[in-house]
């Protein structure tokens, strides 16, 4: 009887190698390159795992015992590198605005100039977010909350923040972040190689958790230490540019005490092993010590700085907090220019739209040509559903500043709403000027499509359709819409020949 045995172990073993190659399919289905290393190195210390389990269990292993052990282990692996990769689940959205980003542009211009970067390609984002934070992603992008905007009492400490967020691109930190992440990963997937045999040999379960737990604490420290050492050298950077630029570093010592300020509220003996910053009162001490050795130190900005800043604020508190918080901020008493300009946005918020005309028209009053005070009657009128009459507005705030892609897109908005064809010519060209100067702007692609569609000018409806696609990541929907352009464009036009593009960059596979 030992030979049929023996004929039954080849299939047996092809068996096993099938049930393999299913599990590993199914890890490549869900993870990239990279992460199914991990797994496979996982399965290898599953089949040591069920070897040893062998010793106590007369029998073969299942493979569904086998492929439920290993879910266990990919799902434990899994949420150690979503817990540390996953973006701030408070994060409220993007924001726009032309003034606002116009006062970045200006806080940020002396710092890229020390910094030596080109300001073209550093793209600034508002998050709408009530935290005191600033982060760059995605390349040479800073993202700035607005909660620290409104916060920051003096322009001075914005300043110190942005100038803080360029060490981070010019020290190429988040190129870098995937190797203080892979360090992480790595002693996570140590430990798990440890502790799950010894969990199945000694048939305890409390074995792998604790082991699991070990190799957290040494992953999130291996990866906080690494973040750690990027924020000191991000601060290091931060006070040179300012150096370079004459402005004192006060303004970045001022914000570094409200943070610890914070920090006490809400935080009782903190451990430093298990922050993404180095404690707030560490890096007092060394911008203070900078400070005080700095022959800028007593350096004052230009009081337009000031302006800007209040500004900013206050049309932050408008259009942001509740109206009637902003009227706390901001009473009637209150006559300075911030303090108008908030109670006419709030106003708007509110659906007085005369009583906002009122409050808007009196600062074009005192201020004829400021484009911002123009462009908010524009909205006002458009809130309230007077489409016709926000156009005028709109047109001559776009004269005193035809470089505005957003103000351009308002008009072009309130035209495409009016839903009238005599404007359809108007529209398209306020959005191809927009587009010149943002070509990534989604919103603007998406109504040129919906001129170009009542035009019947299909082809390139679907162009307009694709190039939003594209920049919005949705590659399946560029590929789509690229080919209907090239189906119905003429062969060799430059409409036809841009749809090209974006099929072949539709058609790419990601790195």
């Amino acid at each position: 009887m030992a030979e049929p045995r023996t004929a039954m172990a080849p299939p047996r073993r092809n068996k096993r190698r099938k049930d393999e190659a299913v599990i590993c399919r199914l890890i490549g289905a869900c993870c990239d390159t990279k992460f199914v290393e991990h797994m496979f190195l996982m399965a290898l210390a599953l089949d040591f795992a069920m070897g040893g389990f062998r010793l106590f269990h007369s029998g073969p292993i299942s493979f569904v015992t086998r492929i439920c052990t290993l879910s266990a282990v990919m799902a434990t692996v899994m949420a150690v590198f979503f817990a540390l990769s996953a973006p701030p689940a408070n994060a409220q959205g993007l924001i726009r605005d032309t003034e606002i980003e116009n006062t970045i542009r200006v806080y940020t211009a002396p710092i890229f100039k020390a910094a030596g970067l080109d300001p073209s390609v550093v793209r600034i984002h508002l998050v709408n977010d009530p935290s005191l934070n600033a982060f760059v992603a995605n390349g040479q992008r800073i993202y700035i909350h607005t909660g620290l905007l409104m916060r920051a009492e003096d322009p001075g400490e914005v300043i110190g923040v942005l100038a803080h967020e360029t060490g981070h691109i010019t020290g190429g930190h988040l190129a870098r972040f995937g190797e203080g992440l892979a360090d992480a990963q790595n002693a996570n997937l140590i430990a798990l190689l440890l502790g799950i045999p010894a969990a199945v040999l000694t048939g305890r379960g409390d074995v792998a958790a604790a082991a699991l737990s070990l190799g957290n604490q040494i992953g999130t420290r291996k990866f906080l230490s690494y973040t750690r050492a990027n924020e000191q050298a991000a601060d290091q950077a931060a006070v040179g540019f300012l150096d370079q630029a004459g402005i004192s570093s006060q303004g970045m010592l001022e914000f570094m005490e409200l943070l610890t300020q914070e920090e006490k509220l809400y935080v009782e003996n903190p451990n430093p092993y298990t922050r993404t910053h180095p404690l707030s009162r560490e890096r007092v001490d060394f911008i203070r010590n900078h400070l005080e050795n700095s022959k800028f130190k007593n350096s004052k900005l230009d009081p337009s700085y000031k302006i800007l800043h209040e500004r900013m604020r206050a049309k932050l508190r408008g259009f942001i907090l509740p109206p009637h918080q902003t009227y706390q901020l901001y009473p009637e008493s209150d006559q300075s220019v911030p303090a108008r300009y908030a109670r006419a946005i709030a106003l708007m918020q509110e659906s007085q739209t005369p009583e906002a005309l009122d409050a808007v028209n009196g600062l074009i009053a005192d201020y004829p040509d400021d484009p911002f005070f123009i462009e908010l009657k524009g909205d006002i009128l458009r809130d309230g559903a007077r489409l016709e009459e926000a156009i005028e507005p709109y047109r001559k705030a776009i004269e005193i500043l035809p470089w505005s892609a957003l103000i351009r897109a308002s008009l072009a908005r309130t035209l495409v709403e009016l839903n009238n064809p005599d404007y359809d010519d108007e529209a398209e060209k306020q959005l191809r000027e927009a587009l010149r100067y943002e070509p990534w702007m989604s919103s603007a692609w998406r109504l040129l499509a919906t001129v170009y569609g009542r035009r019947g000018d299909f082809g390139e409806a679907a162009l307009a359709q694709a190039e939003e696609a594209i920049n919005q990541g949705r590659k399946d929907a560029a590929l789509g819409h690229a080919k209907r352009a090239l189906d119905q464009l003429p062969n060799g036009t430059p409409g036809w020949l841009r749809a090209q593009d974006i099929e072949v960059q539709a058609s790419r596979k990601t790195d």
